[in-house]
């Protein structure tokens, strides 16, 4: 058995990530973890023709390089091809959408942390408290990913930040 560096450890053979992942495993495969960094990263892998809807990143600019396959990146530029080693920046708030070639797709986003639960200031002094009354709490569970547990942080999220598994409707 080959052993792999932990997630939170760079370098990570991606490669290998891949070759040992079950074969019809798609979402995030690898993922950069550790408390105190300032990126974070994903290895997500798409089947043969399965494609991520279109959806825009509004908050952070994200790298994306192709690690395995290829297959096509829709923006509002155009269409683009994606192959093995190709990399492109994906301005925040740019609607795209991706779709696998006949080989699949597994690419690497790399952006910024966001911040998430665990790294939300307190509240600013003098801040009234929430009013007890007004009924129910609204009900968020639509941005929670069913694959992670992640909250996302966009009230108009599609999919998951950290997996990019599909959130609830």
């Amino acid at each position: 058995m080959t052993t792999h560096p932990r997630p939170d450890e760079v370098p990570a053979d991606l490669d290998a990530v891949i070759a040992e992942a079950p074969a019809d495993a798609t979402g995030a495969l690898w993922r950069l973890t550790g408390d105190g960094r300032g990126l974070d990263a994903n290895l997500v892998r798409l089947l043969p023709g399965a494609a991520y809807a279109e959806h825009a990143g509004p908050l952070l600019d994200v790298l994306l390089v192709v690690v395995a396959g290829g297959g096509r990146l829709d923006t509002p530029d155009g269409p683009r091809t994606l192959r093995p080693h190709a990399a492109c920046r994906l301005p925040r708030g740019t609607s795209r959408s991706l779709t696998a070639g006949p080989e699949g797709l597994a690419y690497l986003t790399v952006h910024a942390r966001r911040p998430g639960p665990d790294t939300v200031p307190p509240a600013p002094a003098g801040l009234a408290p929430a009013s007890a009354e007004g009924g129910e709490p609204a009900c968020f569970l639509n941005r929670v990913c069913p694959a992670c547990g992640r909250p996302a942080t966009e009230p108009v999220a599609a999919y998951c930040s950290r997996c990019g598994e599909e959130l609830p409707e």
